[in-house]
């Protein structure tokens, strides 16, 4: 960094630049009404400088990339030695017709799947269940055995693609039966890559999708981290995620600390349950939102890597570097997406992806110009994808690491993101961590307050939503949309059916019964699971069993 004498003439230069240049441009023209700040509600100036870091040690604070504490990415080449996965959110209806498009995904060059649920599934429901009416394949696909499981990943061999999958609740569940279409498939765990979601405290934040209290449930997740330990070497076994906490209106500075918080409390769970951090920690992995705020959020990564570096190291004590870095999937803002004029979509969504990619994502999924409207047509499935490849391919912005470190604006918003995020946790630390912050309102109240002052924004136009509230035009309702075939329901519950009558019901409910004892244990239930899919009890019927075993979470109403 700049001596102190140097930082000081230039103190003196930006003060005679402010009175000489400055104020009589404005008095003559005056500025734009416009607030400026980011989402995290930080004045942006005019100009940023040396003077804006002067205190900054690169070496301790920055750093190169693949070195501590990983402000400029977690790998020292980054994209010089392999692109980030381009990995499309994608799954509707059933298990056949989820798979014809991830075979369509494929063949256009996504190097990596990640399975779409529907909300039955989510929440450990079968399709024929009451509860499920009307929303089966609707949001994702419905998978309720390991059958559906075999049909979702017919012909895509699993030793080849890694699979992430956005499963919470059940995630031991989905988990198990992918090992056992693994097996049918003659490929060992060793060899099995991708992510399972598996987080629970965001689903009590943020989202819903929870079955069981948090007790049990963070038992599972710590089972889930024993048992790939384990046996799936290459699985990471949670994927922390900040992205729903940001859909549901939080700043980025809170999606940070509500991020963090959270992936502090599973460390201290599975250390609690005797695991050693450093046999776990390695395969950690986070799930982030990329908003609008192009620089603002090129910051929030390279914040968060810095942050959870230093947590890892200082908090916890791990000693691999492994067990230091964050390494992070990216998904672009659904919040963000417009009905309205929906072809501008295209361009907020390349915009979101730029910003993951220059802040160091490990793997991105693109969203679709029509998702405001409905599930994604092929074609803009297509866009969507070829947007992150013509991202890598042709932009330039794939051939250094950290392209825009170094920059005096996002040096200082790095630093002040970073801030910001720790005083939330610490605030939640005192709180009792984060799930009793949780438990308390703590966070969801802090969301909540962050989108009720964004659409006020939105609403006084002091934010403008391009289509929404200003440049607006008339517009004819969109015919090409996606629509799932009602009947796609009906022939689920009647695979459902035809699966309870050809199975060895003995031995399901053998399976269950082993289950459901080694649940009132303290014993690791993950064997227990996967005994039970490849006998082929159903999903619900395996959740059923814990749900007796353990109840039901009630949320705590926030208002």
């Amino acid at each position: 960094m700049p001596d102190k004498e140097k930082i000081e003439k230039i103190k003196k230069a930006k003060r005679d630049w402010h009175e000489n240049k400055v104020e009589p441009t404005v008095a003559r023209f005056s500025e734009r009404k416009d607030e400026f700040k980011v989402s995290s509600n930080f004045e942006v100036d005019r100009v940023y400088s040396p003077i804006d870091i002067e205190d900054k040690d690169y070496l301790d604070e920055i750093n190169f990339p693949g070195q501590f504490p990983y402000t400029r990415g977690v790998y020292s080449t980054m994209y010089r030695g392999r692109l980030w996965t381009m990995r499309q959110y994608a799954g509707f209806g059933t298990a056949k017709e989820s798979n014809q498009r991830y075979k369509y995904l494929l063949e256009q060059g996504q190097s990596g799947l990640s399975v779409a649920f529907d909300l039955p599934t989510q929440l450990g429901y079968d399709s024929d269940d009451d509860i499920a009416e009307g929303e089966v394949g609707k949001v994702g696909v419905a998978i309720d055995s390991l059958s559906d499981m075999e049909t979702l990943f017919d012909e895509i061999p699993l030793d080849e693609v890694s699979t992430s999958m956005t499963i919470n609740a059940p995630a031991a569940v989905l988990l198990a039966m992918y090992i056992a279409v693994a097996e049918k498939q003659g490929v060992s765990t060793e060899k099995l890559r991708g992510t399972i979601q598996n987080d629970i405290l965001k689903e009590y934040i943020a989202r819903g999708t929870y079955i069981y209290p948090t007790a049990p449930s963070m038992r599972l997740i710590t089972d889930i981290f024993e048992y790939c330990y384990e046996n799936i070497p290459n699985w990471n076994t949670i994927s922390i995620s900040g992205y729903h906490v940001r859909e549901a209106g939080c700043t980025a500075a809170q999606e940070i600390a509500f991020t963090l918080a959270n992936g502090i409390a599973y460390v201290e769970a599975a250390i609690e349950a005797g695991l050693d951090v450093d046999d776990f920690a390695p395969r950690l992995s986070f799930f982030f939102n990329a908003h609008n705020n192009f620089l603002e959020e090129i910051s929030k990564f390279r914040a968060a890597r810095r942050l959870w570096a230093q947590i890892m190291e200082e908090r916890f004590g791990a000693k691999k570097e492994k067990s230091k870095m964050l390494r992070f999937h990216t998904q672009t803002a659904g919040s963000t997406l417009t009905a309205q004029q929906s072809d501008n979509n295209v361009v907020r969504v390349t915009l979101q992806a730029l910003a993951a990619v220059l802040g160091g994502t490990q793997s991105l999924h693109t969203n679709g110009r029509d998702e405001a409207l409905s599930l994604p047509t092929e074609k803009s499935v297509e866009i969507a994808l070829r947007t992150q490849q013509i991202i890598a391919h042709e932009s330039g912005v794939a051939d250094t690491a950290d392209a825009l470190g170094g920059s005096y604006y996002i040096e200082k918003l790095t630093d002040d993101l970073q801030e910001e995020a720790e005083e939330y946790i610490n605030k939640i630390d005192d709180l009792g961590g984060a799930p009793e912050a949780i438990d308390q309102g703590y966070i969801q109240k802090e969301i909540q307050d962050s989108a009720y002052s964004y659409q006020k924004e939105i609403e006084a136009e002091k934010k403008i939503i391009v289509g929404v509230n200003k440049f607006k035009t008339e517009e004819e309702p969109k015919k090409d949309i996606l629509k799932l075939d009602e009947k796609v329901a009906n022939q689920q519950k009647e695979r459902v059916s035809q699966l309870r009558e050809d199975r060895d019901q003995a031995k399901v409910e053998k399976a269950l019964k082993a289950l459901k004892d080694t649940a009132e244990t303290d014993q690791n239930l993950m064997p227990k699971i996967v005994d039970a899919v490849k006998a082929y009890a159903t999903l619900g019927e395996v959740c059923d069993v814990m749900r007796e075993v353990f109840g039901e979470y009630n949320e705590n109403i926030i208002l």
